[in-house]
């Protein structure tokens, strides 16, 4: 008969008593007053200039403060303490708050690319000194707003603001030089083409916030983590023959969690090998909340162990994508789950 030990990260964190990191609520609620402000002067002068060029630098700071909006809201609701239902708390709302704010920025460059192919089409006089001096302000603006996130870059959410701002103060810098162009060249079309060079930018700042905010919703390993490396550490801890069920995912946009099997036919390590194995995968791979189950079994058997009770499960799910040979044995078709 087989054992397998069930054994839990040793730390508080695995039990969900988490010392939280200092929240940007400050920096979340002067950062949307201001661009709020802003973008309510910016469209009244992007109307008053006729300049599209303004008008699309408004409607993505408005999309930029209800992101600020969504990714605050979520900063509070992953403080939240786990419950009988939610055993992670609501953690898992900064990478949902992250998916949504790549998605409003997308659908805010579909408005710009629409209006300023529009204008390209049929064109019109600009005030260019007004649009200078509207964007000169927006620099100063999202630049200060930008300052206030530049310590949270480990946060997928605090990142996607502070590279929004960023990018802000970059179109707001390149209104003004267009306004420049315009008087000096009067060529009207230099609006909307400046509008259609900052929807790409937009799109070329948004993209990898996208495709993360995307991975993590689905549970994918976060970037920066191998899962390759990650189950070499664990092969070559002492007494593991093999290394199967490995699991990497988000918590939140801050915390990984990691679940697997080790095979150790000496015999289970006990309590230090966990704490030490449990602590190089936070040192080395910035995984704070690891489960491992400890499997005994003679080595040269079955990949998994005869008892492993994932390997029932989900109708003979092929399990080739680990890198094991189940010598051909046939999967039986009930669940079977590992409990954390």
């Amino acid at each position: 008969m087989q054992a397998h030990h069930h054994h839990s990260a040793g730390h508080s964190q695995h039990g969900h008593h988490h010392t939280h990191e200092v929240g940007h609520g400050r920096a979340f609620a002067i950062g949307i007053v201001l661009n709020l402000a802003f973008v309510a002067v910016e469209a009244g002068y992007g109307f008053y200039a006729d300049s599209m060029a303004l008008l699309s630098d408004a409607g993505h700071n408005l999309s930029d403060v209800l992101g600020l909006a969504v990714a605050w809201g979520a900063a509070i609701l992953s403080r939240r303490e786990p419950n009988e239902r939610y055993t992670y708390g609501l953690r898992s709302s900064s990478i949902l708050a992250a998916l949504l704010n790549a998605l409003l920025l997308m659908v805010a460059v579909g408005g710009i690319v629409w209006e300023s192919v529009q204008r390209l089409i049929e064109p019109a006089p600009v005030l260019a000194g007004t649009m200078m001096a509207v964007a000169g302000i927006g620099i100063v603006v999202n630049g200060f707003t930008a300052f206030l996130f530049m310590s949270g870059h480990q946060d997928l959410n605090i990142r996607g603001a502070f590279l929004h701002m960023v990018a802000d103060a970059a179109v707001s810098l390149g209104v003004v030089l267009g306004g420049l162009a315009i008087l000096w060249t009067g060529a009207t079309w230099i609006d909307p083409v400046l509008s259609l060079v900052i929807a790409a930018v937009i799109v070329w700042g948004t993209w990898d916030l996208l495709r993360q905010s995307l991975r993590l919703s689905l549970q994918g390993v976060p970037s920066g983590i191998s899962l390759a490396d990650v189950r070499g550490m664990l092969t070559e801890r002492p007494g593991v023959a093999r290394v199967h069920h490995l699991h990497i995912w988000a918590i939140s946009t801050t915390q990984t969690a990691l679940t697997a099997h080790l095979v150790m036919p000496e015999g289970h390590p006990g309590d230090r090998f966990l704490a030490e194995t449990q602590h190089e995968l936070k040192e080395r791979f910035g995984i704070g909340h690891a489960t491992l189950q400890i499997e005994v079994h003679a080595s040269g058997g079955h990949d998994h162990g005869h008892e492993c009770p994932l390997d029932h499960h989900d109708h003979g799910h092929d399990h080739r994508h680990e890198g094991h040979n189940h010598g051909g044995h046939p999967h039986r078709t009930e669940a079977s789950h590992l409990p954390h």
